[in-house]
């Protein structure tokens, strides 16, 4: 009998949809993308109605040929990739393949890969969809264009292998005017007020000074706050009014693919990047013992907060069962569609309740188990009651002064057994927030209330914070930059291009990032703005919606776009002239004025004669790293040997260049541990793009390290140095690279 042939991305999907399907069927992956754009030239003929040439991706013929193979001979083809607009261009692609050898070909879609999810996809089988596909090609094209068009500008005039992409600049910018925003910011002094009263029948409390004459005071210095201390303790308190009322809060919407990265990001440090990987393996399915392969979560690429009605019947049940009655809302929750949702796809939930985080937690890995309960805990939460409390408001008022105290109280806790949603402000930063205090039961309007005591306290007004990936996630998602798809690559790739560094969970714009931005926003003002890229994902939009045609919404991209272009390229030598800094200093070989200029390592400093003199050296604060080699000779002419730069970093020269062209690597200070005999320094490989360590005994000693290695000795085992690391969950810690113990930063001085 023929079987069936089902096409899927990745091969553990294909595990488990094969599970499901059984012996009629054949199910085969893909791998991923068999087809791109390609790497030599643009790939996109703007003359020809913007058409696209693809080539098979390197190493993948062998997959086509078995897909064809196998094609060939079955009964029919269903092509299942993932069910958003990457996956539709694979599928198009793959019947492109196929088409050849079987027409038999169809398009189905799985939103969860579970036994009804699979068998549902299969029984609503369609063809490919055309306008899903040029979407992605128009957004591919886009990108494409811009990469290789402006990248090259860019390399003209701060130096060769930057980049600069469509949608990523945007962000950039977005990075950069924000540290612009933080070290422009002016801080200013105010003062707070808390008074500390009590009743003959009552505890103390605290309560601020909200009022003085019916407006919002303004206390700007200590003068100022100590001239109202002293009029404050003159004056008569009693209490104006208090007042109770019942305060309800919902339970949030279940996931989406932003709020997913922007929680993982905030309660489980898991960069967007990560927390989509891990979430695409519980989507396509984890062994769950003698169950086998088994799909844990819906499709997590979506925007909507859509739940199926099986799926919030199942949950109603679950939370009557686990929890009460009194947990289960009378009528199911619905949560409002967003402005820009496509409403393509379910909410991000558990594919079925019998699989609770405690009966999966054997089957899981620590951050897949981490993740998985996230998820979980949200969608019970979601269709949970709300919480209640009882709010309680008191104005304590002498004279002119009004002091107000309030206080929040639990009388049910709903949807808080499963989920608490209180959020972290200013991106994990603590404010500088007034003391507070429980209010007593037996406070009444009308008693004299006895101001005991006043505590003032000094603030100062905070900048804006720089962002974190969640918040950055958050403010794209607002301004309709990007989709679900595409969050967690604009935030990796500004941050792999070195335009931003991730540090202490907060994105802060590097030199480079700030200079390559200046330049794009300076030069294509329109193009590399949030409001036109925000247009750009609108007509992306209307083109899978069929509403406009592929070329019109290319043109209306291209053309103001080479205008741009063209413009700018006249003037790029002069533009990088102008990105250039003149110094007083005179170059050591033929006494010219060294300039600043930009390198793959950073600024340094180069002679403006070259090329007839190709001297370089670090900037002057870079040198002052290097004071401990002052003094070394050169061992083959004697000459003194001075630290240089680079196209793959700082190095030590021959002062007496081009005469001696001795030059040898700056070392760490670290004795290699392998042959006891020479010294690590830092390296980079062939193509200059990775960063390691090894002895400068090379190739006598082999010595290699991909971790920094530090000078302090493990305190477990002796080793005699320590490496460092650095995780999303960890942040920076050493450890030791022998008996693989860890050693937190706090712990660093306590081991030196």
């Amino acid at each position: 009998m023929e079987k069936s042939l089902i096409i899927v991305e990745s091969p553990s999907k294909a595990k488990t949809i094969n599970k499901y399907l059984g012996k009629d069927f054949i199910v085969e992956a893909s791998v991923g993308h068999i087809k791109n754009l390609p790497k030599s030239k643009l790939g996109v003929d703007v003359e020809n109605e913007f058409a696209v040439v693809y080539e098979n991706i390197q190493g993948k013929d062998a997959v086509i040929e078995k897909l064809r193979d196998r094609a060939a001979k079955a009964k029919a083809i269903f092509l299942a990739t993932d069910p958003d607009r990457e996956g539709e261009a694979i599928a198009a692609h793959l019947a492109d393949e196929i088409r050849g050898v079987n027409k038999n070909i169809k398009r189905v879609m799985f939103h969860e890969i579970t036994a009804e999810g699979v068998k549902e996809g299969m029984r609503h089988p369609k063809k490919v969809d055309k306008h899903l596909v040029l979407s992605q090609q128009a957004r591919r094209a886009m990108d494409r264009i811009v990469g290789y068009k402006v990248s090259p500008f860019v390399w003209k005039t701060v130096y060769y292998g930057l980049s600069a992409g469509r949608v990523q600049s945007v962000a950039l910018r977005l990075i950069c005017e924000r540290e612009q925003a933080v070290k422009a910011f002016l801080p200013e002094e105010y003062w707070s007020i808390t008074g500390e009263f009590q009743t003959s029948q009552s505890e103390p409390f605290l309560a601020k000074l909200m009022k003085v004459t019916g407006t919002e005071p303004r206390i700007p210095d200590e003068t100022t706050m100590r001239g109202y201390l002293d009029d404050i303790q003159k004056q008569k308190f009693e209490i104006k009014s208090v007042e109770r009322k019942p305060v309800k809060r919902n339970a949030p919407a279940p996931f989406i693919t932003s709020t997913l990265q922007q929680e993982a990001a905030r309660r489980l440090r898991f960069s967007a990047k990560r927390t989509m990987m891990l979430a695409q393996k519980l989507y396509e399915g984890v062994v769950v013992g003698e169950e086998g392969p088994t799909g844990l979560i819906t499709y997590m690429r979506t925007d909507s907060t859509r739940l199926s009605g099986d799926a919030v019947a199942q949950v109603r049940e679950y939370i009557f069962d686990n929890y009460g009655k009194e947990y289960v809302p009378k009528e199911p929750r619905l949560f409002k569609k967003g402005k820009a949702s496509q409403d393509a796809h379910e909410a991000i939930r558990p594919t079925s309740v019998k699989h609770t985080p405690k009966e999966m937690k054997k089957h899981l890995d620590k951050d897949l188990y981490l993740l998985y309960e996230l998820i979980w805990n949200r969608f019970i939460a979601c269709q949970m009651s709300p919480a209640e409390f009882e709010q309680l408001s008191v104005d304590v008022v002498g004279g002119e002064y009004l002091f107000r105290a309030t206080d929040q109280r639990p009388l049910f806790r709903g949807f808080l057994q499963v989920y608490d949603d209180v959020a972290e402000e200013n991106g994990g930063e603590k404010d500088d927030v007034d003391p507070i205090s429980k209010l007593p039961e037996n406070l009444a309007k009308g008693q004299a209330a006895m101001l005991r005591n006043m505590i003032p306290r000094q603030h100062f007004t905070k900048p804006p914070p720089r962002y974190t990936e969640s918040s950055l996630v958050k403010e794209l998602e607002s301004l309709g930059i990007g989709r679900p798809s595409t969050y967690a690559f604009i935030v990796s790739t500004v941050i792999d291009r070195k335009y931003v560094e991730h540090t202490e969970r907060k994105l802060f714009a590097t030199e480079l990032g700030m200079q390559v931005n200046k330049l794009l926003v300076q030069y294509f003002p329109d193009i590399f703005n949030v409001k036109f890229t925000a247009q750009m994902e609108e007509e992306l939009d209307t083109i899978a919606s069929g509403k406009q045609l592929y070329v019109k919404v290319m043109k209306d991209f291209y053309d103001p776009f080479i205008r741009a272009l063209e413009k700018v390229e006249k003037n790029a030598q002069k533009i990088k002239k102008s990105l250039q800094e003149v110094t007083e200093v005179p170059c050591e070989v033929c006494d010219r004025k060294m300039i600043i200029k930009w390198g793959r390592n950073g600024r340094f400093m180069a002679c403006s004669g070259y090329p007839e003199c190709k001297n370089t050296k670090p900037l002057a604060e870079d040198a002052e790293k290097h004071q401990h080699l002052a003094g070394m000779k050169c061992e083959l002419c004697g000459g003194d040997m001075v630290v240089k730069s680079g196209r793959f970093g700082t190095f030590l020269g021959c002062s007496t260049y081009p005469a001696c062209k001795n030059t040898k690597p700056i070392s760490m200070g670290i004795p290699c541990p392998k042959c006891k005999q020479g010294d690590l320094t830092e390296r980079k490989t062939k193509k200059g793009k990775r960063t390691f360590y090894g002895c400068n005994r090379y190739p006598e000693c082999d010595f290699a390290s991909w971790d920094k290695p530090v000078n302090l000795p493990c305190s477990n085992c002796g080793s005699t140095y320590l490496v460092q690391k650095y995780t999303q969950t960890k942040g920076e810690y050493l450890k030791c690279p022998e008996c693989g113990e860890e050693f937190e930063r706090e712990q660093m001085a306590v081991v030196a």
